[in-house]
């Protein structure tokens, strides 16, 4: 688990890739990308409401893949009239919630509003 700053999940994943590139010329967007797509499964994006809360704004997975050195990603839940809603975006590695005791059809189905 990690925090980083952006204004969407989307964003995030770009800023992880781009950020590694500072280092110089012995970093390239060819290794930098797809390690960022094969080490993310989730992002979870919060942000600051006017009234001091933070809500969560979305949910998006990371299957792994990329292509022109953009990480692929998919909603799978997003923010509707003040509520969370399903997308129909699927996290990857089912294998994995399953492996740490979680349902995820279960976690999928569940009304988050």
């Amino acid at each position: 688990m990690c925090t980083i700053h952006a204004n969407s999940a989307r964003e995030a994943v770009t800023k992880m890739c781009t950020l590694p590139l500072l280092a110089g010329e012995n970093v390239s967007a060819r290794f930098v990308v797809p390690t960022v797509a094969s080490s993310i499964d989730l992002v979870v994006h919060a942000a600051l409401e006017r009234d001091g809360r933070r809500t969560v704004r979305e949910i998006a997975a990371v299957p792994g893949r990329a292509e022109e050195d953009v990480v692929e990603i998919g909603a799978l839940f997003v923010r509707r009239g003040g509520s969370l809603v399903r997308a129909d975006g699927f996290p990857p590695h089912a294998e994995r919630f399953a492996q740490a005791g979680f349902d995820l059809a279960a976690l999928l189905a569940q009304d988050t509003s």
